[in-house]
């Protein structure tokens, strides 16, 4: 007989990300990007966090709750691969996942009271949704956790950066403590990987702004910004 193993949020995470898009496409990949995560109330005991300001980063176990709805298929496209190949869903990363859980590790920058949401987790690097609801929190161990040699598959490391062409009078209308986050998600180049359309205007939103911009080469240019995203 099957069993189901009931869980419950503990925790949900605050980001700049109101949607999928521009989300990096891996934890750590833009440090500067600042997110909070915060506890449920049956799990604000800053007991249960005790030990925990002494490591240096965290695992975020999460659900993928945009996709819990969706069925899970043995094989998806990743879009690595330009949406053309298909590989099976356990060599990937996919949402579209048997259980929709993902696995984040982020950098643990502080842990502070809040006099009305208990104790709250300060990360960076968090390639998470506003709102994505989280099940566990581990502490990262590197000594078990870090395996420098380790092959990547289809997977590899990310290409180089993006040149990024921020123009100043755009950049002043982004808050000064969240430019650096911005300029580091677009260099990542937030496209689809099969989208390559020098012409075409992408958007997203960001922090209550929607950022416009476009990509030429290896040359991101941004073209808007405005108030009033999600």
């Amino acid at each position: 007989m099957e069993q189901i193993y009931p869980m419950q949020p503990i925790a949900h995470i605050r980001s700049d990300f109101a949607t999928k898009f521009g989300v990096p496409r891996q934890s750590g990949l833009v440090p500067d990007l600042e997110a909070t995560v915060v506890l449920e109330p049956p799990f604000r005991d800053p007991a249960a966090l005790r030990g925990l300001e002494g490591f240096s980063h965290i695992w975020l176990v999460w659900v993928f709750s945009a996709a819990a709805e969706r069925p899970w298929s043995p094989t998806v496209r990743p879009p690595r691969l330009g949406g053309n190949a298909r590989m099976g869903v356990f060599a990937t990363r996919s949402p579209f996942r048997p259980n929709p859980i993902g696995l984040s590790a982020v950098a643990l920058s502080g842990i502070r009271q809040d006099p009305d949401l208990g104790p709250v987790l300060q990360v960076r690097g968090a390639d998470l949704m506003d709102g994505t609801p989280i099940l566990d929190i581990k502490p990262y161990v590197p000594y078990a956790d870090s395996h420098p040699d380790a092959a990547c598959g289809f997977a590899p490391p990310p290409e180089e950066a993006l040149a990024v062409d921020f123009p100043p009078a755009l950049l002043e209308r982004v808050p000064p403590q969240r430019r650096a986050a911005l300029l580091g998600v677009l260099a990542q180049d937030p496209r689809p990987h099969y989208q390559q359309d020098p012409h075409r205007v992408y958007g997203f939103t960001f922090g209550g702004l929607e950022v416009r911009f476009r990509v030429e080469g290896r040359r991101l240019t941004v073209v808007d910004v405005a108030a009033g995203g999600p």
